[in-house]
């Protein structure tokens, strides 16, 4: 629950309950409620709140004006009644350290995802153990439909992070899913464009970084790599995607709008994919694969502890692909290999620390994902698990890390490829039938298990964890407080929406938001306090600054502008200071119309776009000073 959770009641209380409650969305500064009976609705109650701004009533909607906060009022308030978010996206702004917010995007992306995925994780480790116990072999039908099952998920991730992250960085979630299929697409995967097709020449020759280039696009490089299964590539797609959407949006005429922005969108974004995004993370993961086999050279120990301690890391980053070639290499060269196996314990801490969370955790959202990524980590399968539980955490996922490194110290073969989980242990038999390699394996599991689950059960304090987010939540609040002015009445009459108005400029807001008056008196006082920056020569419209920076028109009549002062008098001029109520003009009604003019008066605030809400009364009648419009800064 977020720091606005006694709001939050008071806000559901007040709209009638969770049962009066049919919908909820929100914009940049409204909660938008449907309500069932918007006449139980306590307005007043409201309208007193300290964070409330104002409440109104428009379009079958009850929006209580919150201000630039109303994102987390809005989590505070589903969370309380259990709805739904994924619907509605908000572009609020986050807050915390580079780190924090990192990892809060990863979780968002991962979050819809996590349940499918640990299921899928598990049917995966099922059909390998019932393989293993004589149940049916690898190539019957069922294996084959099992492991698709399990498989398709993590074969096409980009797809599902494509949609899911399109949601979180604010594109078009189709959009995303398109550019997901785009990049898992098979005439464009390495595998596919190397097959049978010669090479044009090769980028960074000589280097660890040498790419063969096999085809080009329009003479730019294409670098050929596998995108089915991997994670970063598709997330900084998405993230530049939905930067040349809003690019795209503002001048693409609105016409077009609807399928030339999102042309031009994939036509930009996915060969910068591939040009640029997804060689740069390859370069990351070879640069990192090397480095560790340089260290290796030096210490296996460290180098085999380095890989257990950060192999978590090169996941989340996707940078752990570089060392599949190796790996495959060193078990085809040398007949094993010791360069990437060291990562093996890490996904059993992983697991411990679930486990241990499961039984330490009072939160029932944690522990009902606990046990199935617990499942699922055993059998290979820890992404559920780190994007789910350890990385939100944060101190889990450092344990893990810590108590993976300690595994990895151990020297860890693997002598046959393939397998996942504990499923890889037969292949860490040595070829002679010697066991030692194996008991060296389950030691190092065992080892890495118990420190993660001992220190998982010593280290993490969940109320801790509680009062620390209550103590930035109370210094960010410092920082969050709502600024607002009330415009009073300058005038008395009948209200009428400026959009009613025979005034295209004023109707259209092209001059400003606010609202007009039909007067039944002839007398203008000042809205605020502040002073008078125009008075046109003809007196039929003065032009406000207020102390704290809105600038109000009040234009009387329409027209007017053409009786040349004639029915109007000052009683104030350009420049004067002002006070709140202080006679401004007066003007003779009947001779107005007598001229053939209408009396309707604009009052709007020219600046209205340098505000985040311009709140109007709701009342059809306004006396003199009452409250006409809110101004939220």
């Amino acid at each position: 629950m977020g720091k606005y959770k006694e709001l939050a009641q008071d806000i559901i209380k007040n709209v009638g309950g969770k049962e009066n409650i049919n919908g909820l969305t929100h914009c940049i500064t409204r909660l938008r409620f449907k309500l069932k009976d918007e006449n139980i609705a306590n307005d007043d109650v409201l309208k007193s709140m300290a964070d409330v701004v104002t409440v109104m009533k428009s379009g079958g909607q009850y929006q209580v004006v919150i201000g630039n906060h109303v994102g987390d009022v809005y989590a505070d308030v589903c969370e309380i009644i259990g709805l739904d978010d994924e619907s509605t996206s908000s572009e609020s702004k986050k807050t915390g350290s580079l780190l924090d917010r990192g990892i809060d995007i990863i979780s968002g992306i991962f979050q819809p995802v996590l349940g499918i995925m640990a299921a899928c994780g598990m049917l995966k480790g099922f059909n390998a153990l019932f393989v293993a116990m004589g149940l049916y072999s690898a190539t019957t039908g069922g294996y084959m439909i099992i492991n698709a099952a399990g498989d398709a998920l993590f074969t096409f991730l980009p797809l599902f992070l494509g949609y899911t992250a399109a949601k979180k960085f604010g594109l078009k979630p189709m959009l995303g899913l398109a550019l997901g299929a785009a990049m898992c697409y098979p005439g464009i995967q390495g595998s596919s464009i190397s097959a049978g097709t010669e090479v044009l020449y090769t980028l960074f020759q000589g280097t660890m970084f040498a790419s063969p280039v096999y085809i080009d696009f329009f003479g730019l490089p294409v670098i050929s790599i596998d995108y089915t299964g991997t994670v970063i590539p598709i997330i900084f797609v998405i993230y530049f995607a939905a930067k040349c959407e809003k690019l795209f949006n503002k001048f693409v005429p609105d016409l077009v709008k609807f399928f030339f922005v999102p042309m031009l969108t994939m036509l930009v974004a996915l060969p910068v994919a591939l040009i640029v995004i997804g060689p740069i993370a390859t370069f990351g993961s070879t640069l990192v694969s090397q480095t560790v086999f340089s260290i290796r050279e030096f210490s296996p120990l460290l180098a085999g502890a380095i890989v257990g301690f950060s192999w978590q890391i090169l996941v989340i980053f996707g940078m752990h692909w570089g060392f599949i070639p190796v790996y495959i290499n060193n078990v085809m060269t040398m007949g094993y290999d010791n360069v990437m196996m060291p990562f093996f314990a890490c996904t059993f801490a992983t697991s411990a620390v679930v486990l241990a969370i499961f039984f330490k955790t009072k939160d029932k959202k944690i522990k009902e994902m606990a046990l199935p990524n617990f499942i699922s980590g055993i059998f290979g399968v820890t992404e559920p698990a780190i994007y789910g539980i350890l990385l939100p955490l944060k101190k889990p996922f450092i344990i893990s890390c810590i108590a993976g490194g300690i595994g990895g110290a151990f020297n860890l073969r693997k002598f046959i490829t393939g397998g996942m989980g504990i499923f890889e242990l037969p292949a860490m038999i040595e070829p002679n039938g010697g066991m030692g390699n194996l008991i060296v394996a389950l030691s190092g599991i065992a080892i890495s298990m118990v420190v993660a689950f001992v220190l998982t059960m010593v280290l993490y304090k969940e109320e801790n964890i509680e009062q620390e987010k209550i103590k930035i939540n109370k210094e960010e609040a410092k920082t969050n407080k709502l600024t607002k002015e009330i415009i009073a009445s300058p005038i008395k009459g009948k209200i009428v929406n400026l959009s009613e108005i025979e005034d295209a400029a004023f109707a259209s807001g092209v001059l400003g938001e606010g609202i007009a008056i039909v007067p039944t008196d002839g007398k203008v006082v000042a809205p605020v306090n502040g002073e008078v920056t125009i008075l046109f020569p003809s007196l039929h419209a003065i032009g406000i600054l207020s102390e704290s920076g809105v600038e109000v028109l009040i234009h009387i009549g329409l027209n007017t502008v053409q009786l040349g002062g004639k029915g109007f008098k000052a009683h104030v001029k350009q420049g004067d200071k002002i006070t709140k109520g202080q006679t401004l003009l007066t003007f003779d009604m009947e001779e107005i119309k007598e001229a053939g003019y209408s009396v309707v008066t604009p009052v709007v605030v020219t600046n209205s776009a340098e505000f985040l809400e311009i709140a109007q009364t709701e009342s059809k009648e306004i006396e003199l000073e009452k409250n006409l419009l809110t101004v939220v800064f």
